[in-house]
């Protein structure tokens, strides 16, 4: 069964955030002498700030992690995946060519989507910690629950940290001040020490969806994966000592459970964002921002019970190719004729022309209503609405045995990265290769975690990002980090741009 969410809105003047709970009911802001004052109450709270993982969008920008802005800023400038321009659609000023050819700059409205995305999390959670010190609850009830709160302000400066760099660190609920930047060093230092301080008082269970000590030890394993990309320091050691303390979780035989609507069940999941449109979550549409206008033939026989997609989102050539035909995962993407239910043939578009999803795109700024493989790896099926019920997956353990896999290799020792390997391989159908370098690990990341919102930071960590590839030159190397977003440099006088980037 979907685990039952209820939500309690309450309108906060920062930010509008839709409040779901895992069990309990949850309270997107409330004043504290009033509520904060029980166990239960707590509960409530510390549920809100799960749910901030969802985003939420206003006139501002959107800030979906699932299947919009977020999302869609990770994948767009890496080598996985492209938004391009089809006849009079998904031009939207530039934003996708600029990301596609790595030419963006600080008004892309990704790029606020993500920092916004981030910090209204963090903001949220400053606050629930702020009701929780006024609470009556003692020093030590208090403890576990500051662990749990922070380590997913953690989650939210590592992803600042990946994203931006230099960014402020704001802890304080009370402190109205324009804060400055810190530096990519003393973010990296936060985060760590963050997790390292929560670790002690957080649960050694398997509990879904919740900040666990083995979600704080995935976490501080990419922490430690990416030192090297993040600080000028590798800590391949430590993230191979991270990665061994994650206990609790197994590959699921079948790939797809882990993305199926009822992905929950899976136990390869070790942090997720959850979903359940009947309770009124949103943000949850990835398939649709990817699939042709008329795929919804192939799904459902009238085109009735399935929602209406958008054609944007699909594969950079090359992408699906790098599979081999009987790698199980490549079923990740839809490619080839597309074929009506109700006919049994070839769907044909509005200009007459058969539904063929071609790995070739013509350009990133005119591109075929049919041309690009398309996402595919989330169950599909009649009877969908908009709102999909699938969760959002963060972390599963493919990437605990993947990370310690590549660490060795780095370390010298790749016959140690076999027994890694040979789990992912195996499950995907595929023989385990004579050599394992770092150019097999990073396809073997491409492959297993494609459309997953994860690659840029792969491409970033391997050095493949300052690279010439589809529709993209050489990148400088400033371009790493993003640029604060402009908008955000207007509004604190106190901020630096980052290195690079042009100050206005």
């Amino acid at each position: 069964m979907k685990v039952k969410i209820t939500a309690l809105l309450l309108v906060s003047m920062l930010f509008t955030i839709s409040c779901t709970d895992l069990n309990e009911d949850l309270y997107d802001k409330v004043e504290d002498g009033n509520f904060g004052k029980t166990p239960k109450e707590i509960d409530a709270l510390v549920g809100g700030a799960y749910s901030s993982l969802r985003g939420f969008s206003d006139g501002i920008s959107t800030n979906y992690p699932t299947s919009e802005y977020v999302f869609f800023l990770n994948e767009t400038v890496s080598d996985e995946a492209t938004i391009p321009t089809r006849g009079t659609n998904w031009y939207d000023g530039g934003q996708y060519q600029d990301a596609q050819r790595h030419t963006w700059k600080a008004d892309n409205r990704m790029i606020l989507s993500a920092w916004r995305y981030n910090y209204t999390g963090i903001a949220k959670i400053n606050s629930i910690i702020y009701q929780v010190d006024k609470s009556s609850l003692t020093d030590a009830a208090k403890a576990p629950i500051y662990a749990e709160l922070k380590s997913l302000r953690a989650y939210y400066y590592y992803n600042l940290l990946d994203l931006f760099g230099n960014v402020p660190i704001v802890v304080n609920f009370e402190d109205t001040s324009l804060p400055s930047n810190s530096t990519r060093k003393q973010v990296y230092d936060f985060v760590e020490k963050e997790l390292l301080d929560a670790l002690p008082y957080l649960t050694s269970n398997v509990v879904y969806s919740k900040f666990t000590k083995n979600v704080a030890y995935s976490l501080l394993a990419r922490l430690y994966l990416n030192s090297e990309a993040f600080i000028g320091t590798p800590r391949w050691q430590d993230c191979i000592n991270m990665c061994q303390k994650v206990t609790g979780y197994t590959l699921t035989p079948d790939f797809f459970a882990n993305f199926a609507t009822e992905n929950e069940k899976s136990p390869e999941i070790i942090f997720s964002i959850p979903y359940d449109q009947k309770a009124g979550t949103v943000g949850n549409y990835m398939n649709s921002m990817s699939l042709h206008y008329l795929h919804k033939l192939t799904i459902s026989a009238t085109g009735l019970d399935y929602p209406w997609s958008a054609n944007g989102m699909c594969a950079q050539p090359g992408v699906y190719s790098a599979f081999a035909a009987t790698d199980k995962r490549r079923k990740c993407m839809v490619a080839g004729d597309q074929i009506s239910v109700a006919t049994g043939s070839v769907i044909i578009m509005d200009n007459g022309e058969p539904l063929t999803y071609t790995e070739e795109v013509t350009s990133v700024a005119d591109a075929k209503e049919n041309q690009g493989v398309r996402l595919g790896k989330y169950e599909m099926k009649a009877g969908e609405q908009w709102e999909r019920d699938h969760d959002l997956v963060l972390i599963r353990y493919a990437e605990i045995l993947m990370m310690q896999a590549e660490c060795y290799v780095r370390l010298g020792s790749a016959d140690l990265a076999k027994p890694f390997v040979q789990q992912i391989t195996a499950r995907a159908g595929e023989e385990m290769p004579t050599i394992i370098d770092l150019p097999f690990i990073d396809k073997e990341l491409l492959k297993e975690f494609t459309f997953e919102g994860r690659r840029r930071t792969d491409n970033i960590r391997f050095g493949t990002f300052f690279n010439s590839w589809w529709e993209k030159g050489p990148t400088e190397k400033y371009r790493a980090i993003f640029p604060i977003p402009s908008t955000v440099l207007t509004t604190n006088k106190n901020l630096v741009q980052n290195p690079g980037y042009p100050v206005n």
